[in-house]
């Protein structure tokens, strides 16, 4: 059933909303039609009880020469016709219709009991009614166009008019439930990206209304939230570092032995690095995307580690020029890179490529993995896989703000099983045509 019915709120609203005018047209033509009967049986009955009167009149007082002249007249101007009951002859019965049934007791009850009625005598289609003139029995056809109510292009035209503007109703209504719905929903998903959108029109019912204060009400609480969170993380990531540098200062003024010294130096830097990555996270990104080349831009990462003594290679995909972020995107290639290198070990490759409308980032590692059930927890905020990774450092937003980007970019971070082993980091973002 559910595949039957369109998906969305406006579609179904509209067929759902017109359905019930229709059956409500029908139903109201249908009541039209039961409380008609009983006056329209009644004027039909007394219609041909003054037929069968007035020819039983006309050929009891006329002359019998004149008599011929008379039922001519009668069938050419009136329609009826008038024929004595013979042996043999064919009648077809009256419709078991209520309409026909209310006439033939009205008429039985003015003409007598002896009435008998036809639909059709010998073929001849008509309302046949029987009448006694001494103890001859005649019959007298009157047209069935009489008894059978005619619907012309005037009710047809009338009733298609009704039906449009029922129609029309009902896709001014689902449009004014469904359009509130719709700018919520695209709200909801800037939201979901990280963005304020705009606040939305407060208009339209009362429930619409309470909807649409709740949603603008519940933004302004995370907009303030994410600024609050923010300022927190950068105050103090910014304070960690003063002590950082006295403490890498003392340290290599400190005399100690070169091992100790190296060691203690490579945590000061872990740390600093943790706390860049607190102010990465903090910082957001409010950077406005300008065209630039995204080869370029990991050739330009995998130099970086490779200056570094790292064994980062990269393999360019001849991706156009496009709009982004161009540091957003850095520091989100450089986080899959230092994820790769601290967790699985050198060597990392970088791949770009385009499909369509999206630019794609490859971070290639052959690593340990990540289970398939944890990949979307590992992209929160402050959350590390230590049973499959135990024992590294990091502050696990690594992942985290390299998700922001990809939403802030209309794309995706996806984490996969790399065919042969290893992990496959990959980063989609939309590729928006380069101005320039």
């Amino acid at each position: 059933m559910r595949r039957l019915l369109p998906d969305s709120l406006l579609a179904r609203s509209f067929l759902l909303i017109a359905l019930l005018l229709v059956v409500s047209v029908l139903a109201a033509f249908q009541i039209y039609r039961i409380y008609e009967r009983k006056p329209l049986s009644r004027e039909l009955a007394q219609q041909a009880v003054s037929v069968v009167n007035l020819t039983r009149a006309a050929l009891v007082n006329a002359a019998p020469a004149l008599r011929p002249d008379l039922l001519l007249d009668l069938n050419e101007r009136e329609g009826i016709r008038l024929y004595p009951v013979t042996p043999g002859e064919q009648l077809e019965p009256l419709p078991e219709d209520p309409l026909f049934k209310l006439v033939a007791e009205r008429v039985r009850r003015n003409l007598g009991a002896r009435t008998r009625f036809a639909f059709a005598r010998n073929g001849v289609a008509g309302f046949w009614v029987s009448f006694f003139i001494d103890v001859d029995e005649y019959w007298v056809m009157l047209p069935r166009a009489r008894f059978e109510p005619q619907f012309g292009l005037e009710w047809l035209g009338w009733g298609a008019a009704l039906l449009a503007l029922a129609l029309l109703g009902a896709a001014l209504i689902a449009t004014r439930i469904s359009r509130p719905l719709g700018a919520l929903t695209q709200a909801a998903r800037r939201v979901g990206r990280g963005e304020m959108p705009e606040p939305l029109d407060v208009q339209g019912p009362r429930e619409l209304r309470t909807l649409s204060s709740a949603f603008n009400r519940m933004a302004r609480d995370l907009q303030a939230l994410e600024r609050e969170r923010a300022t927190v993380l950068a105050g103090i990531s910014h304070d960690l570092r003063t002590p950082l540098s006295r403490l890498r200062l003392e340290l290599e003024m400190s005399g100690a032995q070169r091992a100790a010294a190296e060691s203690m130096a490579t945590d000061i830097d872990e740390i600093d690095a943790i706390i860049g990555q607190f102010l990465d996270y903090a910082r957001g990104e409010s950077e406005a995307p300008h065209g630039a080349e995204l080869d370029a831009l990991g050739a330009e990462i995998a130099e970086h580690y490779a200056r570094r003594g790292r064994k980062v290679s990269f393999a360019p995909g001849g991706v156009p020029a496009f709009l982004f972020a161009s540091m957003a995107l850095r520091r989100a290639i450089a986080n899959l890179v230092d994820n790769a290198l601290r967790y699985a070990g050198e060597p990392v490759e970088i791949v770009t490529r385009a499909e369509g409308d999206k630019a794609i980032v490859e971070v290639l590692d052959r690593g340990p993995g990540i289970p398939p059930g944890e990949t979307e927890r590992l992209k929160r905020p402050f959350t590390r896989l230590d049973a499959a990774r135990s024992g590294q450092g990091g502050s696990g937003l690594g992942l985290a703000i390299v998700d922001r980007v990809a939403r802030a970019h209309g794309g995706t971070l996806e984490l996969r099983a790399r065919e042969g082993g290893g992990l496959a980091a990959v980063l989609t973002v939309s590729r928006a045509p380069s101005a320039g």
